[in-house]
């Protein structure tokens, strides 16, 4: 890995999309809705909000089968004049029905659908948190579009199914249920030919049900793959525009839109299909019971009022088929994205804090020791980055890290911090091997400033606090001040309060790395690491900040990366590493006069000046 990419690592900045993760690749299908389970949890909270929805639920689809009842007493006992009182009173038995009805319809699609919000609410708060505690190999690979996707379509796509699908199938499971009861009360001969074609139904809806959820998935997929085109494209605008690949970006860009699109419409053709074929079987049987129970009237073996009972509760039964047809595609579909879901929270974090952490010292003395460490990238198991590498930085101490791009300067931060862990050797922090301590704990006790600032589309004050979410606006323009960053904030429009835009486009290079000096100020730890901390800055604004960050470094231990060695003659001692060995240490002077790879890199700068 080279120092640029490194250096977007340790900054915290987005990496640009690659790809995806092993994880992240189509499963096999599953039986049915079983990655819906995913939502269980979430949905249990709210144990109180579910049980008043399904009370409800099943109010509207009792009242619901109250209605053929009534028609059929109507029929058989209420068309004559001496039965006048009769039909209205029937009628005015109907009308408080369907205001009940309405009701409990009404509570019903209120309470199912904020339900339906607050767990999807909950569950992107869940996958972002489990975002954030993955670890760097797998942002490594990563693609950060894919990865919004999943945050933001497959979330509101299980939102539909939660607010609204899971609602309507049980809705028309009890209305189906209820009505085949009542069917085989009001006529057991009739409703022996719905038992014969029940399965001609429910089998297709299964099979197709599988087919939906597939190309569901896939037609996900396929749009994740254009939306992490879209995020890389938008992330590097400028640098596209510069090149003049307007016309290269859309058509690639149209090309994944269309394959989306094409994914998405196998889906809803599958839908449709399964659709057309429920209904058409439902309502077939319905014809076909209705001609058999003529008969039956004709023959005088049932009433007319029985019989249109019992039609009313066939109608209500093929209707709620029919609709568990659509719901079933959109379950499916829902279930398509909640494996995706699935998938990433089932990735777990390689940097893990163990079981019983052992705390590091109450006053940390930001000690730090490497012993005969061996590291090689995850994406490139076959390259030792660093090959047995051994030092100690004592409290207090400054150290400079020197050596050509790609000697892996920047692989010793990234291993300080615990973004990795070494494949041989320890690294120790007060004495402690980091792997047996807390990654939180540590780490609040490291302060970065990295050569790619990480500038957050917030207020300068925010971006500020960011390195110490508690400090008081004094503590945060204090540190602002130290940083020579002051003179420049109060020159812009809101000062403190001004938004800087996305990764602060808005501020120079130099401003920005200016504001990440102030957040390092700020968080006043006792181990520095300074990552070309002033390359961005020009010689009057350097002279500033390297004031700043010399009483920042008192008493504090320091480690610094620099390829400008003007920078580091200041420190106690100098690290020189080349193809991740330490080749030489010592002073800018010792070194300088022994003749090896630093005062070659001495003469060059130098001499260049």
């Amino acid at each position: 890995m080279n120092d640029a990419s490194a250096g977007r690592e340790l900054s915290g900045q987005p990496q640009p999309p690659v790809a995806a993760p092993a994880a992240a690749a189509p499963a096999a299908p599953k039986a049915k809705l079983k990655p819906l389970r995913l939502l269980v949890p979430f949905v249990a909270r709210y144990r109180l909000r579910v049980a008043a929805a399904l009370v409800a639920l099943v109010t509207a689809a009792v009242v619901t089968l109250v209605v053929p009842i009534a028609v059929r007493r109507m029929i058989d006992f209420g068309f004559s004049t001496e039965r006048v009182a009769l039909i209205d009173q029937y009628f005015g038995v109907m009308i408080m029905i369907v205001a009940l009805l309405a009701v409990a319809s009404a509570s019903r699609y209120y309470l199912v659908t904020t339900l339906g919000e607050r767990v999807v609410a909950d569950l992107r708060a869940a996958v972002f948190d489990h975002l954030t505690a993955l670890s760097a190999p797998f942002f490594d690979t990563a693609k950060t579009g894919e990865l919004i996707s999943r945050l933001t379509a497959d979330t509101t796509q299980i939102k539909s199914a939660v607010g609204s699908s899971v609602s309507v199938a049980l809705r028309n499971l009890v209305l189906f249920t209820g009505s085949a009861t009542m069917m085989v009360v009001t006529s057991p001969r009739l409703s022996g030919f719905v038992l014969i074609a029940i399965p001609v139904i429910v089998l297709p809806l299964v099979a197709f049900g599988r087919a939906v959820r597939r190309r569901s998935r896939a037609a996900q997929d396929t749009l994740a793959d254009a939306s992490a085109y879209a995020a890389e494209l938008i992330g590097a605008m400028r640098t596209l525009q510069a090149f003049t690949n307007e016309r290269l970006a859309n058509t690639r860009f149209s090309a994944a839109v269309d394959r989306a699109y094409d994914a998405a419409l196998h889906s809803t053709r599958a839908r449709a299909f399964l659709t057309a074929i429920i209904i058409f079987l439902a309502s077939a049987s319905v014809v076909m019971i209705l001609w058999v129970g003529a008969q039956d009237v004709l023959t005088g073996s049932i009433s007319p009022g029985r019989l249109s009972q019992f039609v009313l509760f066939a109608v209500f039964a093929a209707s709620g088929l029919g609709q568990l047809s659509e719901v079933w595609g959109e379950l499916s579909q829902a279930a398509g994205s909640a494996e995706r879901l699935a998938e990433l929270l089932g990735i777990p974090p390689a940097i893990r804090a163990p079981a019983q952490p052992v705390a590091l010292p109450q006053h940390p003395r930001g000690e730090v020791v490497f012993e005969d460490v061996h590291f090689a990238y995850p994406t490139r198991p076959e390259v030792d980055v660093l090959d047995g590498v051994s030092f100690r930085v004592a409290p207090g101490e400054k150290v400079a890290i020197v050596g050509p791009s790609g000697a892996g300067k920047s692989t010793i931060f990234h291993l300080i911090l615990r973004f990795y862990d070494p494949s041989r050797g320890a690294v120790r922090f007060d004495g402690v091997r980091l792997p047996e301590a807390d990654p939180a704990e540590l780490r609040r006790h490291i302060a970065l400033v990295p050569q790619d600032t990480a500038i957050f589309a917030m207020s300068v004050r925010d971006n500020i606090r960011f390195g110490r979410p508690d400090a008081s606006d004094a503590e945060i323009e204090a540190a602002a001040e130290a940083a020579a960053a002051a003179l420049f904030i109060r020159q812009l429009p809101e000062g403190y309060e001004t938004q800087v835009g996305e990764r602060g486009i808005t501020l120079s290079g130099g401003q920005r790395q200016r504001i990440a000096i102030a957040r390092a100020i700020l968080r006043a730890a006792p181990l520095l690491l300074l990552d070309e901390a002033t390359s961005s800055l020009d010689a009057e604004n350097e002279t500033l900040v390297q004031t700043a960050l010399t009483r920042l470094m008192t008493g504090r231990t320091t480690l610094v990366i620099a390829h400008r060695l003007a920078t580091v003659l200041s420190c106690d001692r100098i690290l020189v590493l080349d193809h991740g060995r330490i080749v030489e240490q010592g002073t800018h002077e010792t070194l300088a006069a022994a003749g090896g790879l630093y005062a070659r890199l001495a003469k060059l700068q130098f001499e260049r000046v």
